[in-house]
């Protein structure tokens, strides 16, 4: 069976191509995804940053919901039709890591959609143990941010959220938010600083407060927040030397700097303030299991507004422009790419609508 499929192919070329689906093997299923969502990682690939981990041409994509289509050999539980998200992780379990139960920073992890074939084709075929069943009920395309809430939920549960706590998200792109709102649900009393204006509006919008780093003096308001005392906990999730910066800056005695934004280089850090202040910094990386049941719980009983952080959904066929229109920024959020072939005529439907829808 001949389907089509979104590949890499070298630095800021991506291409849409026909690719072979052939019979799932022994312990395998395949899958025919409905939504893939594009996320920050997707877009170093496109800039050509992970070329010496991603073999070319590469189909793309790990943020997905779909439905079974073929069951393998041995596999049990599962049907055709089922609805699903995946888990995209294989791990060697006999690595140190592996054997002390954290199977999800295996040494030798494949990450499916980086380390081998990913989501964004109309015929995708995985091992069944990474499937995550999803409510009847769950539209398939909110569905499709399970993954990046598992993210979030893995990322809060790393720092230890406790109820009562303040907390400072700094970056407000969709993993901060989605961080946001997880920990706001784990009852803590959360800030988000960024810079984007949209973000920022969006924020507002869905119930959390938000500050602008260019205008606002951060440490001024966290202190007029805390009564001095500064945030419990820290998420660094821009990505950037000066958001580093403000994450360590927030922070009160025996905070916590859970560093989530994947860095490219080394940054300079204010070692001294962790000193005096005896700070932690907790590094948060991927998922287990748990975090997936977890956010599809939270996604399907309406806690993460998936509708409302869908800005557009585009067709397979497109998403090469997709990937460009997020790598300019502007007034967008989360972007989903439908590989049924039958995109709606709301495809480029925009923030503001899909909340109309929403609501």
């Amino acid at each position: 069976m001949t389907t089509l499929a979104v590949r890499y192919t070298a630095a800021r070329t991506l291409d849409t191509a026909p690719a072979e689906a052939s019979p799932p093997g022994p312990g395998e299923v395949e899958l025919a995804p409905a939504f893939v969502g594009i996320c920050g990682t997707d877009l170093h690939i496109f800039h050509g940053d992970m070329d010496t981990r991603v073999r070319s041409p590469a189909v793309l994509g790990h943020e997905m919901s779909g439905r079974i289509t073929r069951v393998g050999p041995g596999v049990e539980g599962w049907q055709p039709a089922d609805a699903v998200t995946v888990m995209p992780l294989r791990w060697d379990d006999t690595c140190p890591a592996c054997r002390a139960g954290h199977q999800h920073i295996c040494r030798h992890l494949d990450f499916i959609g980086i380390d081998s074939p990913g989501a964004m084709q109309q015929r995708w075929t995985v091992p069944a143990t990474t499937l995550i069943r999803l409510p009847h009920a769950l539209p398939l395309d909110h569905a499709a941010l399970v993954e990046p809430t598992a993210v979030a939920v893995h990322d809060v549960g790393r720092a230890a959220v406790r109820a009562g706590e303040k907390a400072v998200v700094v970056g407000g792109g969709p993993i901060g938010i989605l961080i946001a709102l997880v920990a706001q649900a784990a009852g803590a009393d959360v800030r988000i600083v960024e810079l984007s204006a949209h973000r920022r509006a969006l924020a507002e919008q869905l119930g959390l407060t938000a500050w602008n780093p260019a205008d606002d003096d951060v440490a001024t308001l966290v202190g007029a927040w805390t009564e001095d005392a500064g945030a419990d906990v820290a998420f660094e999730v821009s990505g950037a030397a000066g958001g580093v910066d403000t994450a360590v800056e927030v922070l009160g005695v025996r905070g916590r700097l859970c560093l989530v934004a994947i860095h490219p280089k080394p940054r300079e850090i204010n070692l001294h303030r962790f000193f005096w202040r005896e700070l932690t910094l907790i590094g948060a990386r991927l998922y287990d299991r748990s975090d997936f049941e977890k956010a599809v719980t939270l996604v399907a009983d309406g806690t993460i507004p998936a509708a409302r952080l869908i800005s557009k959904i585009v067709p397979l066929t497109e998403a090469p422009a997709a990937f460009e229109a997020l790598e300019g920024g502007g007034d967008v959020m989360k972007i989903l790419v439908d590989c049924t072939g039958d995109s709606p005529d709301t495809a480029d439907t925009d923030t503001d609508a899909a909340q109309g829808a929403a609501g």
